[in-house]
């Protein structure tokens, strides 16, 4: 139940991580807020991407139980979102841009948001969305459980953190700025031309 600062390299697991440890708190929190439809969890992440492949992986860990979820991306149809999101959802998936574009559409009731993970920290400030992370921060409620994954701490990071997590717990999964062992990077030197 606590919030957590996590590190841990690309291929190390995070999304198992926090996939099924959402599991428990969800079956729970979510028939709590069936009747309105809100999500209990959100999950943001920097690019389409990076959203569908926790999607799909939270459809395998959700398969079995009553969960209900969405994905918010870019590049689709709204009107299919839309109609999930009208059906009502446990779990949001979603970038930054196209939650908030469903939000301001009225499509969206965020109140009922227990948990929050922000997946790939650093990447979304690389990518420059810090202001639709904290515009989205302003959607959820202040009392939730957050948890912020990044490959690395650097200080912006670390700023981001303090706005969102409360006396986190901190979990370094590997040493920093290392790759993990199941991933061979190669180099291939060219010349100019």
């Amino acid at each position: 139940g606590r919030d957590l600062l996590v590190s841990a390299q690309t291929g190390s697991g995070k999304t198992v991580a926090f996939g099924l440890a959402l599991a428990p708190t969800l079956l729970g929190e979510a028939e709590k807020f069936a009747e309105f439809g809100a999500p209990v969890a959100l999950v943001i992440a920097p690019t389409r991407e990076l959203a569908d492949q926790v999607a799909m992986s939270f459809e395998k860990y959700a398969k079995g139980t009553k969960l209900t979820w969405a994905l918010l991306i870019g590049g689709v149809s709204f009107k299919d979102q839309e109609l999930k999101l009208d059906r009502g959802v446990d779990v949001l998936i979603a970038t930054p841009g196209r939650l908030l574009d469903h939000f301001e559409r009225g499509k969206l009731l965020m109140t009922g948001v227990q948990i929050m993970v922000v997946d790939e920290a650093d990447r979304m400030l690389d990518m420059g969305f810090i202001h639709d992370v904290k515009k989205v921060l302003a959607l959820v409620p202040k009392e939730k459980q957050s948890l912020l994954f990044s490959a690395t701490f650097s200080d912006e990071i670390r700023d981001l953190a303090n706005g969102l997590l409360k006396d986190p717990q901190s979990v370094q999964v590997t040493p920093r700025n290392t790759t993990v062992q199941r991933i061979t990077q190669v180099i291939h030197p060219v010349g100019r031309g």
